[in-house]
């Protein structure tokens, strides 16, 4: 530790880390992941007519859906990103958070949001409205937290003297944008708007969900942990910028290509389109600047497992930037829209990119938290090429799949035929998902060994 981070904490009496949160953010975020995972998988067996709970209304395949991807939302990443910027923002200004005291409640209190809104799709209490199916009765009090969140991390920020690391540009632009996003698809289409202005204010909630608060903490905490790491500076302070303020500039505009040749205004859908590629050139000089901090230092992919799952979190990406540009245009939606396709490119973004990076912070942080080494190392990397692997062959079927949907909707088929060319996808997809979550478990098991050797080397 620094003398500088042990006169600040001498400062503040207290350690400047609340270590303890930090580990049961993660482990927070880990329980709701396996849920997901296991939410996902009995998706993908309804699928191939395998579903064990066939027949129980409660546990029907349609709540299980909702169930995986708001527990991978607010469960996993929230939890995961509270954690990290527990870590880092304290680090980054060398002031604790606003309130320990506060930091422990808004801990209580978001498990007890995100399992009420579980309970609450699970007994059919869910908004109609893609990740935002969090019942009407628990959204004032998400809102509250989140208002909360912002002024527990903001107040130390907003205390920095002098210019600020690009990190906590993007910090500070995820609690506000973060906040005003919820608000916006939670409450307006509810309360204040109906029918295609509904629809709209829905497309712009689904992708600024994940632009506006998935991806600002994300790369922000990448611009802190790859520099600490590579032990160099980012290689450019000008192209950071022109991701930070593109993404900000672009972003908010997409959300509407969700809904191409709908009765939004055209000028609308076009808009979106024109966004969506422009985005795609930020993303790419965000991933040019990243790459270029590597060179020099490429082999540390190879032995350094969080700057691998970095990386790899990158590639995934640029790719999945790459797709989205091209989906976009009015020629592609007319073949993949409602496809699988859309599937895939979902898990490439949310499991490829922003899931590898937690799980790198995870794997870098819990031996500093812990204070061990991983109970194994060879079980670390079964983790990485398990999650790796499976969820690439996961992408390319579902790729494929949505493309043969396509055709076959496009040349006028019976679907029962679209049903039928489906189901080997969809078998395979069933074998990747099981492999994830043999990463997971292998994870799991791994962390649960380290945990026993912390408390015997402490007893």
């Amino acid at each position: 530790m620094s003398e500088v981070v042990k006169h600040e904490e001498a400062e503040f009496s207290g350690p400047l880390v609340e270590t303890q949160l930090v580990c049961w953010y993660f482990y927070a975020a880990l329980t709701f992941m396996t849920a997901a995972m296991l939410a996902g998988l009995l998706m993908a067996l309804q699928l191939v007519q395998w579903n064990p709970l066939n027949g129980i209304e409660l546990l029907s395949p349609g709540r299980w859906r909702m169930l995986h991807t708001n527990a991978i939302a607010y469960g996993f990443l929230a939890n995961a990103f509270l954690g990290a910027l527990h870590w880092s923002v304290p680090r980054l200004t060398l002031r604790p958070v606003q309130s320990r005291w506060l930091s422990y409640t808004i801990f209580v209190a978001w498990q007890l949001v995100v399992g009420a809104t579980a309970v609450g799709i699970i007994f059919g209490e869910a908004q109609g409205l893609e990740w935002g199916e969090t019942p009407v009765w628990i959204d004032p009090a998400a809102q509250l937290g989140l208002l909360l969140v912002a002024i527990n991390f903001m107040t130390p920020i907003l205390q920095v003297k002098g210019p600020m690391y690009v990190t906590l540009w993007y910090f500070l632009a995820a609690f506000v944008w973060t906040f005003m996003t919820y608000a916006m698809g939670n409450f307006v289409p509810q309360y204040f708007v109906a029918g295609t202005s509904a629809g709209a204010v829905g497309g712009l909630f689904i992708h600024d969900l994940v632009g506006l608060f998935v991806t600002p903490l994300g790369w922000g905490l990448m611009y802190y942990f790859v520099p600490i790491l590579l032990q160099k500076p980012i290689w450019s302070h000008g192209l950071s910028l022109v991701g930070f303020w593109g993404l900000a500039f672009f972003y908010p505009l997409n959300g509407i290509h969700h809904f191409l040749y709908t009765p939004i205004p055209m000028f609308l859908q076009y808009g979106a389109i024109m966004s969506t590629v422009a985005v795609e050139l930020v993303v790419t000089t965000v991933v040019i600047n990243f790459f270029g901090t590597l060179k020099g230092s490429g082999r540390m992919v190879v032995t350094n497992l969080p700057v691998r799952y970095f990386y790899t979190g990158m590639v995934f990406y640029f790719l999945t930037c790459l797709q989205c540009s091209m989906q976009t245009t009015l020629t592609f939606q007319q073949v993949i829209h409602f496809t699988d396709w859309v599937v895939g490119h979902a898990h490439m973004v949310m499991f490829g990119v922003f899931s590898m990076w937690l799980f790198g912070i995870m794997t870098y942080l819990f031996p500093r938290l812990l204070g061990v080494e991983w109970y194994s190392r060879k079980l670390c990397e079964w983790h990485y090429w398990l999650s790796t692997v499976s969820l690439t062959v996961m992408v390319g079927d579902l790729t494929l799949a949505g493309l043969f949907q396509g055709y076959f909707w496009a040349s006028l088929q019976p679907w029962d035929a679209s049903i039928t060319a489906s189901f080997p996808f969809w078998t395979l997809r069933v074998f990747a998902g099981l492999g994830m979550f043999a990463g997971q478990l292998v994870l799991l098991y791994n962390l649960r060994k380290t945990l026993q050797s912390a408390k015997t080397q402490t007893a």
